[in-house]
């Protein structure tokens, strides 16, 4: 596991797989942004990033990686602003990040892709033509990025051609320099062990099972941001 960085009390019931998180480079402007100022994070999503289905808006996983990273880092500034929402594809996207007010650019987006995209049948090209625009914007700021990609359901892979889209993030994230971070596999992986299933979770249980999930990507990501932080020292 490479979470134990966090304390004991913090850490969910998910593993993750060490070859999950891997780094094309160091995350150079994040290490800067908290060494000198205050750490700003930009989400970009759909509905997941807001909570949706989990117990309150605070477990939501975004919610969850600002508590964490504060736990890491003491007496450091990190803020985690969100913007998307249900629905949100890449397009929208763009044009909040085109919208972004100057002074206030993050040193690190995290941009959750390939799920709305995928599921609504967009051109996988539209979907590519739109995010390497809004990474060109990201580069003009000088800031990291993760791509995060798509949740993973027994459902969503039986009714959506998902493969095309996942191969697309794979590739503007090689473009950008970018890592991938592996939502898909990491969600199937956490099935496959029992750790955690959405799909057959009763609905009573949903909730608290939302949560768990929350907590648990909110950790691994977090590992992932401190591995870019750590390589840049």
């Amino acid at each position: 596991m490479l979470l134990l960085a966090f304390p004991a009390r913090a850490v969910p019931v998910c593993d993750v797989p060490a070859d999950y998180l891997t780094l094309p480079r160091p995350f150079f402007a994040t290490a800067r942004a908290l060494q000198t100022g205050t750490l700003r994070i930009l989400v970009l999503g759909s509905g997941s990033v807001t909570g949706s289905g989990a117990s309150t808006p605070e477990a939501a996983w975004p919610t969850r990686l600002q508590t964490l990273l504060g736990l890491r880092y003491p007496g450091r500034a990190v803020e985690v602003a969100v913007r998307g929402g249900r629905g949100i594809n890449v397009n929208d996207h763009l044009a909040l990040l085109r919208d972004s007010p100057s002074g206030q650019e993050p040193a690190l987006v995290l941009w959750q892709a390939g799920t709305v995209e995928a599921v609504r049948g967009m051109d996988p090209d539209e979907m590519t033509d739109a995010m390497l625009a809004g990474l060109e914007r990201i580069r003009d700021w000088g800031a990291d990025t993760i791509i995060i990609d798509q949740q993973f359901s027994r459902f969503l892979r039986a009714n959506t051609n998902i493969e095309p889209y996942r191969e697309k993030l794979r590739l503007i994230a090689a473009a950008a320099g970018a890592p991938v971070f592996r939502r898909y596999d990491l969600m199937q992986h956490w099935i496959e062990t029992g750790a955690l299933d959405l799909e057959r979770t009763p609905r009573r249980e949903m909730a608290a099972a939302m949560d768990r999930l929350n907590d648990c990507l909110a950790h691994a990501i977090a590992a992932l941001i401190i591995q870019g932080i750590t390589e840049a020292r």
